[in-house]
């Protein structure tokens, strides 16, 4: 029997087909940038060698997933940041600042809230209980079958929401650049992607994040030197442009410039917060490293870096506003941005420093898109061979061989779905998609992680129904809310009224997960919770790091 095509993509088939009849016209760019080709090209062929070394050294599951296990902690620490410097915070976020003002905050800051969660409650924890996945942390006490496949469901949702963000992110960059169509730029990308994960495995994805986190965090430093040199290094002067020049006037600084009514910006809070807690490419990186204290270390090195990039970009979104928001040279004959709304990092660099500082920069969003694709389709086969084929349907009796090539299927797969998907979100903010992923994430694998390592009266019926419940809700608001139901699918009116629906779906999640735990007083739940001291001891302590046995 054939693979049936999931529903959320029959869903978006008619706007997929409709962008695919589109006849091929000119892309409104600016003159072609050889300079931005040229280093283009120059960190393609780097990262190809890359992966062409690591290949080399990744011949089994753990080398595969996890590198070997012996990532140090600061490259592991630029490793993690590099996964959260995506194309969605570099161009969306600037894209969000820039055109909402001061709400654009509330991701940058919701984000930075989450570490300290990840750091001081999940690393050492998630370390000391997991092998490659944290599903494996979710099912480490119960039974293994029924958690893995409704946990799996989630983890891939989270994954295919934000690796289309991406390759959104890297179609508009390469169309602006070169001048081809979306869905050729998109291949490209997806192309690459593929190589990258096939053959190098974690190891490749680890050194290209490492790579372009530095690359990017220097790329962004720059930029901000000059937007603050532009202003005489006044802070105050960069405010005070941007709203001289806004149309929003003072209110760009003022809350409502994205979302008027307060339960949007709660749900938004909550999305960034609960949705970087469980995203599993991140958390997948947990498992580089030989041990916990490593762990621990390596989150403290990413909040780091991710706090310091997060205020690079509050310089770079306001200091744009004033420098190219009404500057012909970069708005189409409609009066529309360059390349669309994404790209306003890109024009603010082109008018600081020309060809070869947009050059450069290019070259480092296209390096930052490509690490973190490789990211996160390396954790979606993951989830596929490890989770759902070795664990869920093999129960642990496949060889490495078997896993790995069902791995390197599932990327090819991954790919061309995410190509399908990033068709169909073709002008959305990519930081509205990112969100849509942070909503799933938030909704499924944060409650269940938390739950699972803290609470001991969670049991199998409870995590399971709670993990089905928040995905269905949560996917199922996106589609009905207006990002969905009115910007994609072209519908009059959503049937969902808010964009992100994180304060709806989670607390449904939670509650269930609370409420059939409770309630169920079969025999195997009565063994899980006994389990729990277990897991406490193991995941405080790192004594006998698991190789799963599990209850049926």
């Amino acid at each position: 029997m054939g693979r049936m095509i999931p529903v959320p993509v029959l869903l978006l088939l008619p706007s997929i087909l409709a962008r695919a009849d589109t006849p091929v016209g000119p892309v409104e760019q600016q003159p072609v940038n050889m300079t931005a080709i040229f280093m283009f090209f120059l960190f393609a062929l780097s990262t190809l060698l890359i992966t062409w070394w690591a290949a080399r050294r990744t011949h089994s599951r753990k080398e595969f997933y996890a590198a070997g296990g012996g990532i140090p902690a600061w490259q592991n620490g630029f490793a993690i940041s590099g996964d959260f410097m995506s194309a969605a915070t570099f161009l969306g976020l600037s894209s969000l600042l820039f055109f909402t003002g001061a709400d654009g905050l509330m991701l940058a800051v919701g984000a930075v809230a989450s570490w300290p969660v990840i750091l001081l409650l999940i690393a050492e924890r998630l370390r000391n209980l997991g092998r490659y996945t944290f599903i494996d942390v979710v099912s480490f006490r119960l039974a293994e079958r029924p958690i893995t496949f409704v946990a799996a469901l989630g983890s891939l949702s989270t994954v295919i929401f934000y690796l289309v963000s991406q390759l959104v992110g890297a179609g508009k960059l390469i169309q602006l650049l070169f001048g081809l169509d979306y869905i050729w730029a998109i291949s490209c990308v997806s192309t690459l992607m593929i190589l990258y994960v096939t053959f190098g495995g974690m190891l490749a994805t680890t050194w290209v994040q490492i790579i372009k986190a530095f690359l990017l965090v220097i790329g962004g430093t720059i930029i901000a030197f000059l937007i603050m040199q532009h202003f005489d290094f006044e802070m105050n002067q960069v405010f005070h442009n941007a709203v001289a020049t806004h149309p929003m006037g003072s209110d760009l600084m003022a809350p409502g410039g994205w979302f008027d009514d307060p339960v949007s910006v709660i749900s938004l809070g909550m999305t960034a917060l609960l949705g970087f807690i469980g995203l599993p490419h991140i958390l997948m990186r947990i498992f580089t490293v030989k041990d916990a204290q490593t762990a621990r270390r390596s989150a403290f090195y990413a909040v780091s870096i991710i706090g310091y990039f997060n205020l690079i970009m509050l310089v770079i979104g306001f200091g744009a506003v004033s420098l190219i928001m009404f500057n012909t040279d970069y708005q189409t004959v409609a009066g529309g941005l360059t390349g669309g709304r994404n790209m306003v990092v890109l024009h603010v660099t082109h008018y600081l420093g020309g060809d070869i500082l947009l050059g450069f920069i290019s070259a480092v969003t296209f390096a930052t898109i490509l690490a973190v694709v490789s990211g996160l389709t390396i954790s979606a086969a993951a989830t596929i061979a490890h989770d759902l084929y070795a664990k869920s349907i093999k129960r642990n009796k496949t060889s490495e061989k078997s896993e790995l090539l069902i791995s390197r299927c599932a990327v090819l797969g991954i790919g061309i779905l995410a190509i399908l998907a990033g068709i169909a979100f073709e002008d959305q903010n990519v930081i509205f998609i990112t969100n849509m992923a942070l909503a799933v994430a938030g909704s499924v694998n944060a409650p269940a992680l938390l739950l699972s390592m803290y609470w001991r009266g969670l049991t199998t019926r409870g995590a399971a129904a709670g993990c089905l419940v928040g995905l269905a809700s949560s996917v199922g608001l996106i589609i009905l809310g207006p990002q969905v139901w009115v910007d994609v699918m072209g519908m009059e009116k959503p049937v969902f009224p808010y964009a992100y629906p994180t304060i709806v779906s989670a607390p449904l999640a939670l509650v269930t997960m609370w409420l059939l735990s409770v309630t169920d007083k079969s025999h195997r739940a009565h063994e899980e919770r006994a389990a729990f001291a277990e897991q406490s001891i193991r995941s405080e302590t790192g004594i006998g790091i698991i190789e799963t046995v599990r209850r049926p």
